[in-house]
Order: C-alpha cells, then structure tokens, then sequence
C-alpha cells in the first residue's frame, strides 16, 4: 500500500488501452455490475469521450489511483463512469477529476453537467450534492442486475 498522496508524486493523464487492467481491477472494487473491457475500449475510441485517470508512483510503479470518463455533448456533460482505488479514497481524487470535468466543460462553453446514479450509491450522491448536482428525474429499472432505478442528478456550472 501506498502512502496518502500529499506524499507521493500524482498527476492527470489520458487512459490508454494498456490501462485496462488497472481499471478492471478499480471496477470490479467500486461497482456492481462493473465494466467490461471492451466497454472501456469503445470510449478510448469514442471522439464524444473524454478518458482520464490520475496516476501515482507506488512502490516503484505506475498505479492508477482514480478515473473518470464523461462526454462532451451540445449543451452538456454526461458523466458516465466516476472510481477511486479503495486505498486512494478519501483523499480528494473524484473531486480533483470533477474540478477538471467542469474546467474542460467550461473551455467547451458547456454549462450543464448530468449523471445517473444509485439511490443506494449514498457515497456518490453525497459527493454529487456537495459539487452541486440536484435530483432532476428518475429513470425505473436502469440497473439491470439490481432493478435499482436511477437518479438522474444535474448541475449547472457558473
């Protein structure tokens, strides 16, 4: 294990297709119904797609701490996939990666952000409400293997 990041170099890069193993690991820790690969590889390659990650010096190695993959639509963000390695948590990485969602937004004259997200994903919906995203609608049955609806939450950049 790592020690916190305020001591350890870290920074934001693209997600490249030999990341996939690193982000597989992340989504099989944080999700439900993780992604698959292929799922990562179809936003790599999609232009709309925006793949970012933060990588950290662990050990010697070059460790995927966090990610986040949004798109860049006419008038919108969608944020679709938001995780953070279990031993990074905590430390303000999905945070840091919103800040850059909302800059990149923000340089694209874009001034809504939307997601989807688990009534039950109390962790994500209080990060969400801090970052001022609001309850908008819902979606019944989004999550196939739950029967979980989805709240679909918005924010508005200024």
């Amino acid at each position: 294990m790592c020690a916190e990041l305020r001591e350890i170099e870290a920074h934001i890069d693209l997600i490249y297709p030999a990341d996939l193993p690193q982000l597989l690991v992340i989504e099989k820790e944080s999700f439900l119904a993780p992604w698959t690969e292929g799922m990562f590889i179809g936003e790599i390659n999609n232009p709309r797609s925006q793949c970012l990650c933060v990588r950290v010096q662990c050990q010697g190695k070059n460790v995927i701490a966090a990610y986040i993959i949004f798109w860049l639509g006419p008038g919108e963000v969608h944020l679709h996939n938001l995780a953070v390695k279990k031993e990074f948590r905590r430390q303000h990485l999905a945070t840091n990666l919103l800040d850059i969602m909302e800059e990149i937004a923000k340089k694209a004259a874009i001034d809504a952000i939307t997601l989807e997200v688990r009534p039950s994903n109390t962790a994500a919906i209080e990060l969400y409400r801090k970052r001022g995203f609001v309850v908008k609608g819902r979606r019944p049955n989004y999550y196939p293997e739950t029967k979980e609806d989805a709240l679909i939450m918005w924010s508005y950049i200024k």
